[in-house]
């Protein structure tokens, strides 16, 4: 396996525990302010995806001899400015980020960072992650492959529970407090 695959097969896995913490925080304190999760049977299917696209690619880059596709710079590039828009987003939803939907009563819908431009940013994030670090790292079949089923999974599933959920916030109006 080549040093920088390691390198950043760590730097994702350290990454996505760290987010698993935060979103389990966020997950309490939404909870503790009266939220309610939706799409919760879809979850366990999202991660499943996303577990076996982190063991497909490293596997195929290790049966493709554990090359890095050139130019290498440029998916380095695109995989930076991938995580910088990922914590533009997380920092943009502060406490209501999460890996579930979790509405909160009274809560509003965010439409400021990058939600002034896309309704969905990280999901778009999410599909260039899954296509393009496994094209750094050879694995061309787990790119498409993976890519294709996160897509289905967003726009057939995730998405719409999601958009669900927050017309039900639209529709209980802004919180008043007496």
């Amino acid at each position: 396996m080549h040093v920088a695959a390691v390198v950043l097969l760590v730097l994702l896995i350290v990454q996505r525990l760290a987010e698993l913490v935060h979103a389990k925080r966020n997950a309490r304190l939404a909870f503790a302010r009266g939220g309610r999760e939706y799409g919760a049977s879809h979850y366990p299917l999202i991660v499943a995806l996303h577990v076996s696209w982190f063991i497909a690619w490293i596997i195929e880059h290790v049966l493709r001899g554990g090359a890095l596709l050139q130019p290498w710079w440029l998916f380095v590039g695109v995989i930076t400015v991938a995580q910088v828009m990922r914590y533009w987003t997380i920092a943009t939803l502060g406490p209501a980020w999460n890996t579930r939907i979790i509405i909160v009563p009274g809560a509003e819908r965010v439409t400021a960072g990058p939600f002034r431009y896309v309704s969905h940013p990280n999901y778009i994030i999410v599909l260039i992650e899954f296509f393009v670090i496994p094209l750094f790292v050879g694995a061309y079949l787990t790119a498409i492959i993976a890519t294709t089923l996160n897509y289905l999974i967003l726009t057939r599933i995730r998405i719409p529970a999601e958009e669900r959920a927050v017309s039900q916030l639209l529709m209980s109006g802004p919180h008043t407090s007496e």
